[in-house]
């Protein structure tokens, strides 16, 4: 049986680099995409040959698509997609917020994610695909001023859109919606909370479901 392949994006740390170590160990290729060229490589090498590394910007749709060719030229073709890419604010809320810092995030947290769609879905649809999203527990419930929060509203309404389009050929799209996860995302450890291993836990989960099932939605929270 032939090998499946995932494309990630925001790969090289947190969420993205457990789902490629945990789709690593359950057989599939993985094309890596993130900004920092040294974890990329450090996480390529230890992955393997099945993983591929490929430096680059979510809000480059061109650098998007050549990594993608890239790795269907590689493994053959390209079966999943998770647009994991994502970023915070320094300063919350609308009044103490920075408008500079809404700019990127906007560009990151949107326009990045529909780039890797937009840049994902063609190669999908050859093999009635999978694309996957990492939302929020931030996009399910209104926070005071939250312009974050409202950015992660945008990945659960655009991934309910994106589920009924890419039906129409088969295909599916997941938003994994996570509470609090023990990242880089936070200055300081949160062991109590989730840990990446279990939103790639979900991520799989979505991804090894019957083609029958369109998991539309993966909702966890932290159990304290």
């Amino acid at each position: 049986m032939t090998a499946k392949t995932l494309f990630i994006t925001g790969a090289s740390s947190g969420i993205g680099a457990a789902t490629a170590r945990v789709a690593i160990a359950a057989g599939w290729n993985v094309g890596l995409f993130a900004r920092s060229e040294h974890k990329l490589r450090s996480l390529s090498d230890e992955l393997g040959d099945r993983a591929m590394a490929f430096k680059g910007d979510v809000t480059s749709l061109d650098e998007q698509n050549k990594a993608l060719a890239n790795l269907r030229h590689t493994f053959g073709g390209v079966d999943a997609a998770f647009a994991n890419a994502g970023m915070g604010l320094e300063n919350p809320g609308t009044e103490g917020g920075d408008p500079e810092e809404w700019h990127e995030m906007v560009h990151v947290n949107i326009l990045g994610l529909l780039h890797t769609a937009k840049a994902a879905i063609p190669h999908l649809r050859q093999r009635k695909g999978h694309f996957l999203m990492t939302g929020s527990a931030a996009g399910r419930v209104h926070i005071p001023g939250s312009v974050y929060g409202a950015s992660k509203w945008f990945v659960h309404g655009f991934g309910g859109n994106l589920a009924e389009e890419m039906k129409e050929w088969g295909g599916r799209c997941t938003v994994i919606a996570p509470g609090m996860v023990n990242t880089d995302f936070f200055d300081e450890e949160k062991p109590d909370k989730l840990q990446p291993e279990d939103v790639a836990d979900a991520a799989m989960f979505a991804l090894n479901a019957d083609p029958r099932n369109a998991v539309r939605e993966v909702f966890l929270m932290p159990n304290d």
